[in-house]
């Protein structure tokens, strides 16, 4: 099954839960955090990849704690007519999703392994990456 990225938001009266947890032990889901903002005193905010049969089922109990649940609506696209294949990208790309294949010396960019950090689009020579919502 496909990883479902998702953004998390809730407030300050349930930042203290162990909402993750849950997660994992009652809905056997496999999370990864692709980051995360939780301060006790403000809402938190993180943006999550979950994978197991039983999403549906957690992201109703999310709900059910207050948590609002929306779908990672953007991401990170390379245009292939634009790249010219610098590498600037693939030097601070924090996930590994754009690297150089070193046959080739193309850039290359797995967008399942992005975590949308836009990084890349700001420092983009030639703006090949771009963010699509």
């Amino acid at each position: 099954m496909a990883p479902q990225k998702i953004i998390l938001r809730f407030g300050k009266d349930i930042a203290d839960r162990p909402i993750i947890y849950r997660l994992v032990r009652d809905y056997d889901l496999v999370i990864n955090i692709l980051k995360a903002n939780v301060d006790q005193n403000k809402e938190g905010t993180m943006v999550l990849e979950l994978t197991g049969d039983n999403c549906d089922l957690g992201l109703a109990y999310l709900k059910t704690q207050g948590v609002r649940v929306q779908p990672l609506a953007e991401d990170v696209f390379r245009n292939e007519e634009k790249c010219t294949s610098c590498g600037v990208c693939t030097d601070i790309c924090p996930s590994g999703a754009l690297y150089i294949e070193r046959s080739t010396m193309e850039v290359n960019f797995n967008s399942d392994n992005c975590i949308v950090c836009q990084i890349c689009v700001k420092v983009c020579p030639v703006k090949a990456m771009e963010v699509r919502f």
